[in-house]
Protein backbone atom coordinates (compact mmCIF):
# COMPACT_ATOMS: atom_id res chain seq x y z
CA UNK A 1 0.00 0.00 0.00
CA UNK A 2 1.40 3.37 -1.01
CA UNK A 3 1.80 5.82 1.90
CA UNK A 4 0.71 9.40 1.26
CA UNK A 5 2.63 12.02 3.16
CA UNK A 6 0.64 15.00 1.83
CA UNK A 7 -1.69 15.23 4.89
CA UNK A 8 1.29 15.43 7.24
CA UNK A 9 2.99 18.08 5.13
CA UNK A 10 -0.26 20.03 4.88
CA UNK A 11 -0.72 19.93 8.63
CA UNK A 12 2.86 21.08 9.19
CA UNK A 13 2.40 23.91 6.71
CA UNK A 14 -0.87 24.97 8.32
CA UNK A 15 0.69 25.03 11.78
CA UNK A 16 3.59 26.97 10.33
CA UNK A 17 1.36 29.63 8.81
CA UNK A 18 -0.52 29.98 12.08
CA UNK A 19 2.64 30.64 14.05
CA UNK A 20 5.07 32.23 11.60
CA UNK A 21 3.92 35.84 11.78
CA UNK A 22 3.22 38.00 14.76
CA UNK A 23 1.90 41.12 13.10
CA UNK A 24 -0.36 44.05 13.64
CA UNK A 25 -1.76 46.37 11.02
CA UNK A 26 -0.11 49.28 12.84
CA UNK A 27 3.32 47.67 13.21
CA UNK A 28 6.24 48.41 10.92
CA UNK A 29 8.07 45.15 11.68
CA UNK A 30 6.89 41.56 11.34
CA UNK A 31 8.59 38.86 13.38
CA UNK A 32 8.89 35.47 11.76
CA UNK A 33 10.45 32.14 12.81
CA UNK A 34 11.50 29.65 10.14
CA UNK A 35 13.42 26.39 10.29
CA UNK A 36 15.46 24.62 7.63
CA UNK A 37 12.98 21.68 7.67
CA UNK A 38 9.39 21.71 8.91
CA UNK A 39 9.58 17.94 9.52
CA UNK A 40 12.63 16.38 11.17
CA UNK A 41 13.79 12.73 11.20
CA UNK A 42 12.26 10.75 14.06
CA UNK A 43 14.15 8.83 16.75
CA UNK A 44 17.51 10.55 16.29
CA UNK A 45 19.39 13.54 17.65
CA UNK A 46 19.24 16.23 14.97
CA UNK A 47 20.87 19.53 14.21
CA UNK A 48 18.70 22.21 12.67
CA UNK A 49 18.90 25.89 11.76
CA UNK A 50 16.34 28.29 13.21
CA UNK A 51 15.93 31.58 11.36
CA UNK A 52 14.53 34.63 13.18
CA UNK A 53 13.40 37.12 10.53
CA UNK A 54 12.49 40.79 10.91
CA UNK A 55 10.45 41.78 7.85
CA UNK A 56 10.17 45.55 7.71
CA UNK A 57 7.40 47.34 5.85
CA UNK A 58 8.45 50.18 3.51
CA UNK A 59 7.97 53.70 4.78
CA UNK A 60 4.45 54.87 3.84
CA UNK A 61 5.80 58.10 2.34
CA UNK A 62 9.35 59.32 1.83
CA UNK A 63 8.50 62.65 3.44
CA UNK A 64 7.34 60.83 6.58
CA UNK A 65 10.79 59.40 7.32
CA UNK A 66 12.57 60.35 10.54
CA UNK A 67 15.38 62.90 10.10
CA UNK A 68 18.98 61.72 10.12
CA UNK A 69 21.85 62.86 12.31
CA UNK A 70 24.88 62.16 10.16
CA UNK A 71 28.63 62.71 10.41
CA UNK A 72 30.72 62.42 7.24
CA UNK A 73 34.30 61.49 8.15
CA UNK A 74 36.62 61.77 5.13
CA UNK A 75 40.26 60.73 4.89
CA UNK A 76 42.32 63.53 3.33
CA UNK A 77 45.74 61.97 3.91
CA UNK A 78 48.33 62.17 1.14
CA UNK A 79 47.32 58.86 -0.43
CA UNK A 80 43.89 60.34 -1.24
CA UNK A 81 45.39 62.86 -3.69
CA UNK A 82 44.22 63.22 -7.28
CA UNK A 83 41.14 61.37 -8.50
CA UNK A 84 40.38 59.79 -5.13
CA UNK A 85 39.80 63.02 -3.23
CA UNK A 86 37.95 64.45 -6.23
CA UNK A 87 35.55 61.51 -6.33
CA UNK A 88 35.18 61.62 -2.55
CA UNK A 89 34.12 65.27 -2.79
CA UNK A 90 31.70 64.43 -5.62
CA UNK A 91 30.12 61.57 -3.65
CA UNK A 92 29.80 63.68 -0.50
CA UNK A 93 28.17 66.52 -2.46
CA UNK A 94 25.62 64.17 -4.00
CA UNK A 95 24.82 62.74 -0.58
CA UNK A 96 24.29 66.16 0.98
CA UNK A 97 22.02 67.24 -1.88
CA UNK A 98 19.73 64.28 -1.15
CA UNK A 99 19.29 65.25 2.50
CA UNK A 100 16.33 67.27 3.70
CA UNK A 101 16.54 70.69 5.36
CA UNK A 102 15.71 69.19 8.78
CA UNK A 103 18.45 66.57 8.65
CA UNK A 104 21.55 67.21 10.73
CA UNK A 105 25.02 66.75 9.27
CA UNK A 106 28.62 67.31 10.36
CA UNK A 107 31.76 67.18 8.21
CA UNK A 108 35.08 65.92 9.61
CA UNK A 109 38.32 65.56 7.67
CA UNK A 110 41.41 63.82 8.97
CA UNK A 111 45.07 63.44 8.02
CA UNK A 112 47.76 63.63 10.70
CA UNK A 113 45.22 65.63 12.66
CA UNK A 114 41.43 65.72 12.85
CA UNK A 115 39.51 68.82 11.83
CA UNK A 116 35.80 69.50 12.13
CA UNK A 117 35.08 71.49 8.98
CA UNK A 118 31.36 71.84 9.73
CA UNK A 119 29.94 71.25 13.19
CA UNK A 120 26.69 69.30 13.50
CA UNK A 121 23.84 71.48 12.24
CA UNK A 122 20.64 71.37 10.25
CA UNK A 123 21.31 71.14 6.52
CA UNK A 124 19.19 74.17 5.58
CA UNK A 125 20.16 75.29 2.10
CA UNK A 126 23.49 73.39 2.36
CA UNK A 127 25.56 76.06 0.59
CA UNK A 128 28.11 76.44 3.37
CA UNK A 129 28.34 72.66 3.74
CA UNK A 130 28.95 72.20 0.01
CA UNK A 131 31.67 74.85 0.08
CA UNK A 132 33.39 73.03 2.96
CA UNK A 133 33.30 69.75 1.04
CA UNK A 134 34.82 71.39 -2.03
CA UNK A 135 37.67 72.74 0.12
CA UNK A 136 38.96 69.30 1.18
CA UNK A 137 42.48 68.63 -0.14
CA UNK A 138 44.79 65.65 0.44
CA UNK A 139 47.81 65.88 2.80
CA UNK A 140 49.54 64.23 5.76
CA UNK A 141 49.07 60.84 7.51
CA UNK A 142 45.97 58.90 8.71
CA UNK A 143 44.43 59.60 12.15
CA UNK A 144 41.51 57.27 11.47
CA UNK A 145 40.50 56.51 15.06
CA UNK A 146 40.46 60.19 15.92
CA UNK A 147 38.35 60.94 12.87
CA UNK A 148 35.68 58.39 13.83
CA UNK A 149 35.73 59.52 17.47
CA UNK A 150 35.29 63.14 16.43
CA UNK A 151 32.47 62.18 14.05
CA UNK A 152 30.72 60.35 16.89
CA UNK A 153 31.17 63.36 19.17
CA UNK A 154 29.38 65.53 16.61
CA UNK A 155 26.55 63.00 16.35
CA UNK A 156 26.21 62.97 20.14
CA UNK A 157 25.36 66.68 20.11
CA UNK A 158 21.86 65.78 18.90
CA UNK A 159 21.54 62.25 20.24
CA UNK A 160 19.20 63.23 23.07
CA UNK A 161 16.57 64.15 20.49
CA UNK A 162 15.21 60.68 19.81
CA UNK A 163 13.63 61.57 16.49
CA UNK A 164 17.03 61.33 14.74
CA UNK A 165 18.66 58.33 13.07
CA UNK A 166 22.34 58.42 14.07
CA UNK A 167 25.11 57.38 11.69
CA UNK A 168 28.81 57.97 11.02
CA UNK A 169 30.04 57.34 7.47
CA UNK A 170 33.80 56.81 7.25
CA UNK A 171 35.77 56.91 3.99
CA UNK A 172 39.47 56.00 4.04
CA UNK A 173 42.05 54.60 1.66
CA UNK A 174 44.99 54.19 4.01
CA UNK A 175 46.35 52.43 7.07
CA UNK A 176 45.58 54.05 10.39
CA UNK A 177 49.01 55.28 11.51
CA UNK A 178 48.20 58.03 14.00
CA UNK A 179 46.58 57.06 17.32
CA UNK A 180 44.89 53.70 18.02
CA UNK A 181 45.21 51.58 14.91
CA UNK A 182 44.41 47.90 15.57
CA UNK A 183 41.19 46.07 14.58
CA UNK A 184 40.56 45.27 18.26
CA UNK A 185 40.80 48.93 19.27
CA UNK A 186 38.46 50.03 16.48
CA UNK A 187 36.16 47.10 17.27
CA UNK A 188 35.86 48.25 20.87
CA UNK A 189 35.06 51.76 19.64
CA UNK A 190 32.35 50.32 17.38
CA UNK A 191 30.80 48.32 20.22
CA UNK A 192 30.77 51.39 22.46
CA UNK A 193 29.04 53.45 19.76
CA UNK A 194 26.45 50.72 19.20
CA UNK A 195 25.60 51.01 22.89
CA UNK A 196 24.92 54.71 22.29
CA UNK A 197 22.71 54.06 19.27
CA UNK A 198 25.33 55.10 16.68
CA UNK A 199 26.27 52.87 13.74
CA UNK A 200 29.43 53.35 11.70
CA UNK A 201 29.52 52.54 8.00
CA UNK A 202 33.02 52.05 6.60
CA UNK A 203 34.06 52.55 2.98
CA UNK A 204 37.54 51.28 2.13
CA UNK A 205 38.95 52.74 -1.08
CA UNK A 206 41.76 51.19 -3.14
CA UNK A 207 44.22 48.58 -1.89
CA UNK A 208 46.02 50.38 0.92
CA UNK A 209 43.49 50.31 3.76
CA UNK A 210 43.22 47.76 6.59
CA UNK A 211 40.15 45.68 5.74
CA UNK A 212 40.21 43.88 9.11
CA UNK A 213 39.97 47.19 10.94
CA UNK A 214 37.23 48.59 8.69
CA UNK A 215 35.13 45.41 8.83
CA UNK A 216 35.48 45.08 12.62
CA UNK A 217 34.44 48.69 13.21
CA UNK A 218 31.34 48.29 11.03
CA UNK A 219 30.41 44.87 12.38
CA UNK A 220 30.65 45.80 16.05
CA UNK A 221 28.54 48.95 15.53
CA UNK A 222 25.93 47.22 13.31
CA UNK A 223 26.93 49.31 10.29
CA UNK A 224 27.64 48.44 6.67
CA UNK A 225 31.06 47.99 5.07
CA UNK A 226 32.18 48.42 1.46
CA UNK A 227 35.34 47.71 -0.54
CA UNK A 228 35.68 50.17 -3.44
CA UNK A 229 38.58 49.43 -5.75
CA UNK A 230 37.77 52.17 -8.24
CA UNK A 231 37.10 55.69 -6.95
CA UNK A 232 34.58 56.19 -9.76
CA UNK A 233 32.24 53.88 -7.78
CA UNK A 234 32.15 56.16 -4.74
CA UNK A 235 29.02 58.14 -5.72
CA UNK A 236 27.09 54.87 -6.21
CA UNK A 237 28.25 53.51 -2.83
CA UNK A 238 27.38 56.73 -1.00
CA UNK A 239 23.93 56.68 -2.64
CA UNK A 240 23.35 53.06 -1.59
CA UNK A 241 24.36 53.80 1.99
CA UNK A 242 22.16 56.88 2.18
CA UNK A 243 19.29 54.78 0.86
CA UNK A 244 19.58 52.64 3.99
CA UNK A 245 19.92 55.59 6.35
CA UNK A 246 16.85 57.31 4.92
CA UNK A 247 14.74 54.16 5.29
CA UNK A 248 15.21 53.29 8.96
CA UNK A 249 11.89 52.15 10.45
CA UNK A 250 13.05 50.63 13.76
CA UNK A 251 15.96 51.03 16.16
CA UNK A 252 17.21 49.83 19.53
CA UNK A 253 16.24 46.34 18.48
CA UNK A 254 16.55 43.46 20.96
CA UNK A 255 15.42 39.92 20.18
CA UNK A 256 15.50 37.04 22.64
CA UNK A 257 14.75 33.46 21.62
CA UNK A 258 13.72 30.89 24.21
CA UNK A 259 14.27 27.22 23.42
CA UNK A 260 12.34 24.54 25.33
CA UNK A 261 13.86 21.52 27.02
CA UNK A 262 15.20 19.15 24.40
CA UNK A 263 16.30 21.97 22.08
CA UNK A 264 19.83 23.19 22.82
CA UNK A 265 21.05 26.38 21.14
CA UNK A 266 24.61 25.88 19.94
CA UNK A 267 25.68 29.08 18.21
CA UNK A 268 24.68 32.02 16.07
CA UNK A 269 25.73 31.47 12.45
CA UNK A 270 27.54 34.55 11.15
CA UNK A 271 26.58 36.89 14.00
CA UNK A 272 27.95 37.78 17.42
CA UNK A 273 24.87 37.07 19.49
CA UNK A 274 24.89 35.80 23.08
CA UNK A 275 23.70 32.36 24.24
CA UNK A 276 22.92 31.80 27.90
CA UNK A 277 21.57 28.37 28.70
CA UNK A 278 18.29 27.95 26.80
CA UNK A 279 18.12 31.53 25.57
CA UNK A 280 19.78 33.30 22.63
CA UNK A 281 19.84 37.10 22.51
CA UNK A 282 20.82 39.60 19.81
CA UNK A 283 20.98 43.41 19.79
CA UNK A 284 20.75 45.42 16.57
CA UNK A 285 20.87 49.16 16.09
CA UNK A 286 18.52 49.72 13.15
CA UNK A 287 16.15 47.98 10.74
CA UNK A 288 15.40 49.29 7.25
CA UNK A 289 12.05 49.60 5.49
CA UNK A 290 11.43 47.20 2.62
CA UNK A 291 14.16 44.85 3.84
CA UNK A 292 14.46 41.68 5.86
CA UNK A 293 17.09 41.34 8.51
CA UNK A 294 17.58 37.99 10.17
CA UNK A 295 19.57 35.87 12.57
CA UNK A 296 20.43 32.18 12.28
CA UNK A 297 20.78 29.94 15.34
CA UNK A 298 22.04 26.38 15.04
CA UNK A 299 20.35 24.05 17.53
CA UNK A 300 20.59 20.42 18.63
CA UNK A 301 17.25 18.65 19.06
CA UNK A 302 16.76 15.52 21.14
CA UNK A 303 15.01 12.48 19.60
CA UNK A 304 11.23 12.36 19.20
CA UNK A 305 8.87 9.69 17.92
CA UNK A 306 7.24 9.78 14.49
CA UNK A 307 4.05 11.84 14.42
CA UNK A 308 5.01 13.98 17.41
CA UNK A 309 4.79 17.78 17.13
CA UNK A 310 7.04 19.89 19.35
CA UNK A 311 7.54 23.58 19.86
CA UNK A 312 11.08 24.47 18.87
CA UNK A 313 11.41 28.19 19.61
CA UNK A 314 9.68 31.28 20.95
CA UNK A 315 10.98 34.70 19.97
CA UNK A 316 10.33 38.05 21.63
CA UNK A 317 11.21 41.28 19.83
CA UNK A 318 11.39 44.76 21.35
CA UNK A 319 12.15 47.82 19.27
CA UNK A 320 11.50 51.54 19.01
CA UNK A 321 9.38 52.64 16.06
CA UNK A 322 11.51 55.27 14.32
CA UNK A 323 8.43 57.12 13.05
CA UNK A 324 6.74 57.76 16.39
CA UNK A 325 9.49 56.89 18.94
CA UNK A 326 7.15 54.40 20.65
CA UNK A 327 8.33 51.06 21.98
CA UNK A 328 6.76 48.01 20.35
CA UNK A 329 6.94 44.35 21.26
CA UNK A 330 6.21 41.27 19.17
CA UNK A 331 6.25 37.55 19.83
CA UNK A 332 6.23 34.47 17.61
CA UNK A 333 6.54 30.73 18.09
CA UNK A 334 7.41 27.80 15.87
CA UNK A 335 6.75 24.06 16.09
CA UNK A 336 8.09 21.14 14.06
CA UNK A 337 6.91 17.60 13.41
CA UNK A 338 8.85 14.36 13.28
CA UNK A 339 8.64 11.55 10.75
CA UNK A 340 10.45 8.32 9.91
CA UNK A 341 9.69 8.89 6.23
CA UNK A 342 12.73 10.41 4.50
CA UNK A 343 10.62 11.75 1.63
CA UNK A 344 8.51 13.76 4.06
CA UNK A 345 11.61 15.24 5.69
CA UNK A 346 13.18 16.15 2.33
CA UNK A 347 9.94 17.64 0.98
CA UNK A 348 9.56 19.84 4.06
CA UNK A 349 12.86 21.67 3.47
CA UNK A 350 12.80 25.46 3.47
CA UNK A 351 15.22 26.22 0.64
CA UNK A 352 15.58 29.87 1.52
CA UNK A 353 16.66 29.13 5.10
CA UNK A 354 19.12 26.56 3.79
CA UNK A 355 20.49 29.07 1.26
CA UNK A 356 20.92 31.72 3.98
CA UNK A 357 22.72 29.18 6.14
CA UNK A 358 25.00 28.14 3.26
CA UNK A 359 25.96 31.73 2.45
CA UNK A 360 26.77 32.53 6.07
CA UNK A 361 28.62 29.27 6.71
CA UNK A 362 30.83 30.09 3.72
CA UNK A 363 31.33 33.66 4.94
CA UNK A 364 32.50 32.36 8.32
CA UNK A 365 34.79 29.84 6.60
CA UNK A 366 36.35 32.59 4.49
CA UNK A 367 37.06 34.68 7.58
CA UNK A 368 38.77 31.66 9.14
CA UNK A 369 40.67 31.03 5.91
CA UNK A 370 42.08 34.56 6.01
CA UNK A 371 43.40 33.95 9.53
CA UNK A 372 44.98 30.65 8.44
CA UNK A 373 46.68 32.25 5.43
CA UNK A 374 47.96 35.07 7.63
CA UNK A 375 49.46 32.41 9.91
CA UNK A 376 51.27 30.79 6.96
CA UNK A 377 48.84 27.83 6.82
CA UNK A 378 47.66 28.14 3.24
CA UNK A 379 47.04 24.40 2.86
CA UNK A 380 44.84 24.33 5.95
CA UNK A 381 42.87 27.31 4.64
CA UNK A 382 42.23 25.51 1.35
CA UNK A 383 41.28 22.33 3.22
CA UNK A 384 38.77 24.30 5.29
CA UNK A 385 37.07 25.72 2.20
CA UNK A 386 37.01 22.29 0.52
CA UNK A 387 35.39 20.73 3.57
CA UNK A 388 32.78 23.47 3.71
CA UNK A 389 32.11 23.04 0.00
CA UNK A 390 31.73 19.27 0.45
CA UNK A 391 29.24 19.65 3.31
CA UNK A 392 27.15 22.19 1.44
CA UNK A 393 27.15 20.09 -1.71
CA UNK A 394 25.80 17.14 0.28
CA UNK A 395 23.02 19.33 1.68
CA UNK A 396 22.19 20.81 -1.72
CA UNK A 397 22.07 17.41 -3.39
CA UNK A 398 19.94 15.78 -0.68
CA UNK A 399 17.30 18.52 -0.67
CA UNK A 400 17.54 19.52 -4.33
CA UNK A 401 18.48 23.07 -3.32
CA UNK A 402 20.10 24.74 -6.32
CA UNK A 403 21.17 27.84 -4.32
CA UNK A 404 23.11 25.70 -1.84
CA UNK A 405 24.59 23.68 -4.72
CA UNK A 406 25.74 26.92 -6.37
CA UNK A 407 27.42 28.11 -3.16
CA UNK A 408 29.21 24.78 -2.83
CA UNK A 409 30.30 24.84 -6.46
CA UNK A 410 31.72 28.36 -6.14
CA UNK A 411 33.76 27.47 -3.04
CA UNK A 412 35.62 24.53 -4.63
CA UNK A 413 37.66 26.49 -7.21
CA UNK A 414 38.33 29.19 -4.63
CA UNK A 415 39.97 26.54 -2.45
CA UNK A 416 42.14 25.45 -5.37
CA UNK A 417 43.16 29.03 -6.15
CA UNK A 418 43.89 29.76 -2.50
CA UNK A 419 46.09 26.67 -2.18
CA UNK A 420 47.94 27.52 -5.37
CA UNK A 421 48.31 31.30 -5.10
CA UNK A 422 47.40 32.28 -1.57
CA UNK A 423 45.43 35.50 -1.08
CA UNK A 424 46.37 38.58 -3.06
CA UNK A 425 45.65 42.01 -1.58
CA UNK A 426 42.56 42.32 -3.79
CA UNK A 427 41.35 38.81 -2.89
CA UNK A 428 41.82 39.42 0.82
CA UNK A 429 39.85 42.65 0.74
CA UNK A 430 37.11 41.06 -1.35
CA UNK A 431 36.89 38.10 1.05
CA UNK A 432 36.60 40.37 4.07
CA UNK A 433 34.10 42.77 2.50
CA UNK A 434 31.88 40.06 1.00
CA UNK A 435 31.96 38.10 4.25
CA UNK A 436 30.90 41.13 6.29
CA UNK A 437 28.11 42.01 3.86
CA UNK A 438 26.80 38.43 3.99
CA UNK A 439 27.06 38.26 7.78
CA UNK A 440 25.07 41.48 8.01
CA UNK A 441 22.15 39.18 7.09
CA UNK A 442 20.04 41.69 5.28
CA UNK A 443 18.06 41.39 2.04
CA UNK A 444 15.09 42.89 0.24
CA UNK A 445 11.71 41.67 1.43
CA UNK A 446 10.28 39.19 -1.06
Amino acid sequence: MKTSFLPLLFAAALASVASLFAKNAHETVRLQIDIDRAVLPADSTERAVVKIGFNCLPLPRRESRPPVNLALVIDRSGSMSGDRIAKAREAALELVRRLGPDDVVALIAFDSEVETLVSARRVGNARGLEAAICSIEARGNTALYGGVAQGAEQVRRHIEDEKYINRVILLSDGLANVGPSSPDELGRLGAALLGQGISVTTIGLGLGFNEDLMARLAQRSDGNTYFVQNSADLPRIFAAELGDVLNVVARRVVVSVDFPEGVRPLNFVGREGVIRGQQAELTLNQLYGGQEKFALVEVEISPASAGVEREIARAHLTYEDALNQRTATLSARRAVQFSSNTKIVVSSADHRVQADYAANALAVAKDKAIALVDAGRRDDAAKLLRQQSKELKAMGDLYGNVSVQASAAAAAPEAEKLERDGLSNVDRKSYRSESQQTRNQQSSVR
